[in-house]
């Protein structure tokens, strides 16, 4: 497995009723949620990984730092982006960063292992 720094992965949404803070228990705002941007930084994270990984395996986040700083309304479209910034053994480090059309909406840091899919579940349901 060789994971190269630079490396990207992107994830876009359009902002729905579901994805609300309101909808999602965030906030009472009927505007994207935060949990919901942490959710597609983390699917651009995994968009990153795709293709790099061994068969069998898979990532599983860690530690999520963010910070939202603007609102998406209804309708808007959301891209986020998330690029390798280190790798250390099966840790693996991002940047990542969202934004609407309007610009940036957030950003932050994240971090994944590589781990065995069957090996993680089997001790899971063990």
């Amino acid at each position: 497995m060789q994971i190269p720094i630079g490396q990207t992965g992107h994830a876009r949404t359009t902002v729905t009723e579901t994805q609300t803070a309101q909808a999602v228990g965030s906030g009472n705002l009927p505007v994207f949620g935060t949990p919901m941007m942490v959710a597609l930084m983390e699917a651009a994270a995994c968009d990153a990984l795709s293709g790099i990984l061994e068969p069998g395996q898979t990532s599983v986040g860690t530690t999520v730092n963010i910070t939202h700083v603007a609102a998406t309304a209804l309708g808007g479209e959301v891209t986020a982006t998330a690029e390798v910034t280190a790798v250390d053994g099966r840790k693996i480090s991002f940047a990542l960063s969202a934004a609407d059309g309007k610009g940036p909406i957030g950003h932050g840091t994240h971090d994944r292992f590589v781990v065995d899919a069957a090996r993680f579940m089997e001790k899971l349901n063990g």
